[in-house]
C-alpha cells in the first residue's frame, strides 16, 4: 500500500471552496464539468448539453443533489443564465450604498409592451427544426442543438453585451416547449397580473396563432395582489394590442385577508385548491374555441360539484376520491411526436400549461384540478419535469418547467418579479432600491434610519436614504445578525425584502400606457364588478390601499425562524404551511413573539 500524500488545510480549504463554486453553478463555460451532460439511463448514450455556448459565460442555477440510481438528473432542466462580470456586480454595489432614493412619478410605473420586445431587435425564441420520421434520433438532437447555437449566435449579434436581460440557455427545456406546443390544441399562457408585459412574449403568441394556427389563452394569474381597476386596464390593454388573444383572469385564493402575514398562510392552507377563482371562465372559452367538437359537460359538472362541496363541507379531504390519472412521457416518444397532430384527438382536449418561472402555473393546475396534484414553490425553475393530467376523461392539462424569454427588461426588474432566484443573487441591494423607489417603503416597513440625523429624527420620510440603509435598518428591526461579529446581516435583509416583494406583500405592480390619465375611467368601468367578485372582494372595498395599511401593521411580525438565505425555505413539496403550524404538530417549544404582532407585545 504506498504511502498517502500530506494533505494541507489550506488544499482541503481550496477543495470545498471549488465545491461551493461548482454546487452554486460557477464552473463558467467548461463542457467537462459535472453537468456538461446528462446520463440517459443504463444502456444508453450521454446527451451533451449544448446550453454552453463558446462565447458566453453560463451560470447553472438552483443546483439539486442526484439520485443514487442514476436513471434521473435532476439538474436537467434547471435554469441557466448567463453570468455577470464581477465588476459590474461591485458597481450596482457601489452604487446602492451611494444613490439617494428619490421616488419615481407614478407615468414612470406604465410600461408598453413594446419597450419589453422591441421588434427591430430580433428577440424571438429558439424554434425546433424541421424533421421528419425517417431521421435518427442522434440525428434529430444534432440539428437541435445545430439550430440552437444559431439561434444564440444571431440574437448576440443584434444585441450588445449588457443589453438583454437573463434568459434560459438550457436547451433542453427549450425542448419542453416545444413538445408542449406541438401535443398542446389550447395554450393556457400564465403570467403574473402585477408585470404582464414583462411574461407575454410577443414572438410566441405569432408564433402560435400564426404557424402552429392554434388559440391562445392568457391567464392573468394573482388577480387578488392587484387593484380591480388595474386589473380590468391590463385586460383591455392586451386585448386590444392581440386581437386573437383570449384574456381570463384568474387567482387560487380569492377574498384571503391580508391582516399578518400568518394569518395569510393559514388561511391559503385550509382553504385548499377548489376554492379559485376563474376556472369556470377558462372553461367557458375553451367551449367557444372547441364549438362542440369536444364534450366539455364533465369538466362543467366538476366546477359545479367543488362549488358545492366549497358552500356546504368546505375543503374536501384529499382521500382519493377522485383520482387524478398522471402520465410521464418518455424522451422518445416526445422527441418523436408528430408536428402535425391532429387537433383534439379522440375526443380530448389538451390544454397547455407555458409561461415564465414564479407566475404560479402549478398553482393554476393545482386550482383546475382542485386538489394538489403539483407540488408548488415560490423558487423559480421549481418544476423540473413535462407531466400530464387528466382533469376529466375529456380534458387533459400540460405543465412545462418555467422558461425564461430573451428581452430588454431591466434585471432588477426581473428578480422583483421573481424570475431570478432570490437565493442566487449575488447582489441583491440593486433590486431593493429599484423595489423602494417604486413603493411606499417607509409607511409599511416603519424603518428607523441607521445613522439618523438630529433635526429629522422624528420624520424619517425626510432623511436621505439608500439601499444599502433600507437593507440595513430591516435588518436592525428583525434582528438578522452575522454569526461571528454580530453586524447587521444587510445580505439576508435585503433577501427577505424581495421576498416580501414576490409574495405580494411589498406590492410593485405595473400599468399599462396611459393609466395616469385614465385612471377614473378604470374606476367607474360596468365591468368592474366581475373583476371584485372574482377577488372575492366587496366592491366598496379599496384593496389596495387597504393592503398597505395592513403591511404596515404586519410588518412589525417575525418572519419565520428558518427563513435563511435559500429560496428553499418552504417544503420540500412547496406545501405554504407556516412554521407555527409544523412545530405544533412536532411538538416543539415556540417562541410565541413570533406569533404576536410588535404592537401586541408591548
Amino acid at each position: 500500500m504506498p504511502r498517502r500524500k500530506p494533505f494541507s488545510n489550506k488544499q482541503k480549504k481550496k477543495q470545498l471552496q471549488v465545491k461551493r463554486e461548482r454546487k452554486r453553478g460557477e464552473t463558467g463555460s467548461s463542457h467537462s464539468s459535472r453537468n456538461a451532460s446528462v446520463e440517459r439511463g443504463p444502456g444508453r448514450e450521454r446527451q451533451s448539453d449544448t446550453s454552453d455556448s463558446e462565447t458566453t459565460d453560463i451560470r447553472r442555477i438552483n443546483h439539486q443533489p442526484g439520485t443514487r440510481d442514476g436513471r434521473y438528473d435532476p439538474n436537467r432542466f434547471r435554469l441557466h443564465f448567463e453570468k455577470e462580470s464581477k465588476e459590474d456586480v461591485e458597481k450596482r454595489k457601489k452604487a446602492a450604498r451611494e444613490k439617494i432614493l428619490k421616488p419615481v412619478v407614478e407615468k414612470e410605473l406604465e410600461m408598453d409592451i413594446n419597450q419589453i420586445y422591441p421588434e427591430e431587435k430580433g428577440l424571438n425564441f429558439p424554434r425546433r427544426p424541421s424533421w421528419n420520421y425517417s431521421m435518427q434520433r442522434e440525428e434529430l438532437l444534432r440539428k437541435e442543438e445545430k439550430s440552437f447555437l444559431e439561434y444564440l449566435e444571431a440574437l448576440h449579434s443584434k444585441n450588445p453585451p449588457g443589453t438583454l436581460s437573463h434568459f434560459e440557455h438550457n436547451l433542453e427545456t427549450w425542448r419542453q416547449l416545444w413538445r408542449v406546443m406541438e401535443m398542446s390544441d389550447v395554450i393556457l399562457l400564465i403570467v403574473d397580473i402585477r408585470h404582464p408585459v414583462l411574461q407575454f412574449p410577443p414572438a410566441l403568441y405569432h408564433n402560435i396563432t400564426g404557424e402552429l394556427k392554434k388559440h391562445i389563452i392568457l391567464v392573468l394569474n394573482k388577480a387578488d395582489l392587484c387593484p380591480a381597476p388595474l386589473v380590468l386596464a391590463w385586460k383591455h390593454y392586451l386585448t386590444k394590442q392581440f386581437p386573437h388573444l383570449h384574456c381570463v383572469c384568474f387567482t387560487s385564493h380569492p377574498g384571503q385577508p391580508y391582516s399578518t402575514l400568518l394569518q395569510k398562510r393559514r388561511m391559503r392552507k385550509k382553504a385548499g385548491w377548489n376554492h379559485a377563482g376563474g376556472p369556470i371562465h377558462i372553461m367557458r372559452v375553451c367551449q367557444e374555441i372547441t364549438a362542440g367538437r369536444v364534450d366539455l359537460s364533465s369538466w362543467e359538472k366538476k366546477i359545479q360539484r367543488d362549488a358545492v362541496a366549497v358552500g356546504t363541507e368546505g375543503d374536501r379531504a384529499d382521500d382519493g376520491s377522485e383520482s387524478v390519472l398522471m402520465e410521464h412521457h418518455s424522451d422518445i416518444a416526445m422527441e418523436m411526436n408528430s408536428p402535425t397532430q391532429e387537433l383534439y384527438k379522440d375526443g380530448v382536449l389538451t390544454l397547455g400549461c407555458i409561461g415564465f418561472p414564479n407566475v404560479g402555473k402549478s398553482s393554476v393546475l393545482n386550482s383546475l384540478v382542485g386538489r394538489k396534484v403539483v407540488s408548488v414553490s415560490r423558487t423559480p425553475g421549481h418544476t423540473k419535469y413535462f407531466q400530464t393530467y387528466y382533469l376529466t376523461p375529456t380534458v387533459k392539462l400540460c405543465d412545462c418547467p418555467g422558461l425564461v424569454f430573451p428581452s430588454r427588461v431591466d434585471k432588477q426588474l426581473q428578480v422583483l418579479a421573481g424570475i431570478y432566484p432570490v437565493s442566487q443573487l449575488q447582489e441583491p441591494y440593486s433590486s431593493v432600491g429599484h423595489l423602494c423607489e417604486r413603493t411606499n417603503y417607509l409607511s409599511v416597513l416603519k424603518l428607523t434610519h441607521p445613522d439618523p440625523n438630529p433635526k429629522t429624527l422624528h420624520d424619517p420620510s425626510t432623511q436621505d436614504w439608500t439601499a444599502w440603509d433600507v437593507c440595513e435598518a430591516w435588518a436592525e428591526r428583525r434582528g438578522y445578525k452575522t454569526a461571528k461579529a454580530a453586524r447587521n446581516d444587510v445580505y439576508r435583509a435585503a433577501n427577505s425584502l424581495l421576498r416580501l416583494a414576490i409574495d405580494g406583500r411589498l406590492c410593485l405592480c405595473l400599468r399599462p400606457p396611459g393609466y395616469s390619465q385614465s385612471k377614473d375611467a378604470w374606476e367607474s368601468h360596468p365591468d368592474l364588478a366581475e373583476i371584485i367578485a372574482l377577488q372575492g372582494r366587496n366592491e366598496g372595498e379599496d384593496e389596495y390601499g387597504d393592503r398597505e395599511e395592513e403591511d404596515g401593521e404586519s410588518s412589525s411580525e417575525l418572519e419565520e425562524d428558518n427563513d435563511r438565505d435559500a429560496d428553499d425555505d418552504e417544503d420540500a413539496d412547496g406545501d405554504d404551511e407556516d412554521e407555527t403550524v409544523k412545530a405544533d404538530r412536532k411538538g416543539l417549544t415556540l417562541n410565541m413573539f413570533s406569533v404576536l404582532g410588535e404592537n401586541e407585545c408591548e
